[in-house]
This record gives C-alpha cells, structure tokens and sequence, in this order.
C-alpha cells in the first residue's frame, strides 16, 4: 500500500456536504468556516442537508477544490454521488458512530484540514457501480452511481422473491442461475465492509476492482456470494410477475421496479478520489471499525 499519490493545492475553495440533524453539525460548520477564514479559503455549504434537490451543491459547474462531507458513512456516500463527473476529492469528518469510510473525527477537524492544506492527504482512487434499469424494449436515461452497492430487493414485507441473475453484454448474456432470495446485493470492493458484509459476502481489499454478488437470505444451500470482474455487466431481474420489487443505491436512493424491469449494472470509469491521512490504512480501519481479527486478552 506505497506509492499513493498526495493531494496537493492551491486549496482556494471548499465545499461542505453535512447532514442536518446530527448534534453540533451547526457550530461545527461554524468551526469550518472559522478555519478556511483563516486560511483564506472560501466556503461554500449546502442547504437543507441535501433534501431538495434543487439546492443541491452542483460542483460540475461550480467546481471546488476538495468536498469536506460533515457525518457519517451515509453523509460521505452522498458526497461521492455528488462528485460524479468531476475530479473532485472527499474527506469524510465523522460525526456519527461507525464512519467507517471518513478520515476524521469532528474532534481533530481543525488539525486535519492542516495536514491536508500541507499536502500530507492522500488519495485513494475507489472504484464505482453505475447502474440503469431497463424495462421490456428501453432503457431509462437516467443513471444511479453508487460508491458501496446496488440492491434489488422486496418492498413491504420482507418475503423470498424469485430473482433471475446473467452477466455479459446484451449480445453476449450468459445465464447464471436463478434462485430465490429477499433480494441480492452488486457491491464495489469499498461496499464489501457494509450490507455485503452483513450478507456473508467477502471482504474485498479496496485496491481490486471486482464487483461482489451477495444474495440476501437465498432460501438454498447452494447459492454463494459471487465475485466477478469489474468490467462484467450484470443483470438482475424477478421471475414474479405479480412481485413488488425497488433498487435501492448505497441505502439511500430508491426507485421502483415494474414487472419485467431489469437492473443492469457495470463499472463506471472514473473512480473516487476518497481523502485519508497517513497511517490510516484499510486494514487498521478493519482492526478499529470492525474489530476484524482482533484476539481476546488472555487469560491472567
């Protein structure tokens, strides 16, 4: 894990993502803005914590240097939808509990944001999903990025449905099985430590570019997580044709599945630029986080 390249300057503008109704968010904003001041940096914040689209920070055409997202993972994976078509990084402050996927706690903003106007940040490229669903003979224009996972699953109550799952490009499919299940998960490597996770799926080293198929509580001994190249194309499909079905983007974004609709889901071509400091590796992250392969004490 050497060789990372450094986010360098001139730093002239940063723009801030937050969610609103975590505790403090305000005064810590205030903190942000109090710093860049000092350090000659405009600021820009969004309002409403992102829930009106249409005061959304749009940093295609009104670029910034580096997005500081104020919260948690869910807070950080907004901010990355947010980047989509631009260059710009993301450093995660953590204001929740996991943040698994920030650089810093809201305790050490002001002393991180130093170290990364010094150029000690460091980029981590982290690869994305981008998705379409396509109904019988179209497919929609619009398209759903996500950072961590696409997830086909039931509305309602939770209940096995029949899903249908092939890979390869539309003239060159290729039938991987079917099974049934509550839903499946296509996740990046990033999104391996989230739901995947919790799935049974594998944890994947961010640094690989694969995309992870987990079935959520297949009714079938024989059905396993899949791990496949990232420049496969997968599809995920109901055989129930009176079943109701959604996709849901990184927990948050959810559209409405009609019978005879198709997830089709690939790699998208520009990675995420995520921001850490030095010494925070994906493994010690794993140790702290998750408490991955962390012994007991021993016995006095």
């Amino acid at each position: 894990m050497t060789g990372r390249p450094r986010l360098e300057g001139p730093f002239r503008r940063f723009g801030v993502v937050c969610r609103e109704h975590t505790p403090d968010v305000l005064a810590i904003v205030e903190r942000l803005r109090a710093w860049c001041e000092n350090a000659d940096i405009d600021v820009v914040v969004e309002n409403d914590a992102g829930r009106d689209p249409d005061s959304q920070l749009d940093f295609a055409s009104d670029p910034v240097d580096l997005v500081v997202a104020l919260g948690g993972d869910g807070t950080f994976l907004r901010a990355s939808r947010l980047v989509v078509g631009t260059a710009t990084p993301v450093l995660g402050v953590n204001l929740g509990r996991l943040g698994f996927l920030t650089a810093i706690p809201d305790s050490a903003l002001e002393d991180g944001l130093t170290e990364i106007v010094a150029g000690r940040g460091i980029i981590d490229y982290r690869f994305r999903l981008r998705a379409v669903i396509q109904s019988v003979g179209e497919v929609s224009s619009e398209d759903f990025f996500a950072l961590n996972d696409i997830v086909v699953h039931t509305t309602g109550a939770a209940r096995v449905t029949a899903l249908t799952l092939q890979v390869g490009d539309s003239g060159d499919l290729e039938e991987v099985g079917s099974f049934g299940a509550d839903g499946v998960i296509v996740s990046t490597p990033t999104g391996s430590t989230a739901y995947s996770m919790s799935a049974g799926g594998p944890i994947i080293g961010p640094d690989v570019e694969a995309i992870v198929v987990t079935p959520i509580c297949p009714h079938s001994l024989a059905v396993r997580p899949l791990v496949l190249p990232a420049t496969e194309t997968i599809r995920v499909g109901s055989l129930d044709p009176a079943g109701e079905h959604q996709v849901t983007v990184d927990g948050q974004v959810v559209h409405e599945l009609r019978p005879g609709d198709r997830v089709v889901v690939g790699g998208e071509a520009d990675p995420l630029a995520l921001v850490r400091l030095s010494g925070q590796t994906f493994f010690n992250t794993m140790r702290r986080k998750l408490n991955w392969a962390i012994r007991p004490p021993e016995r006095a």
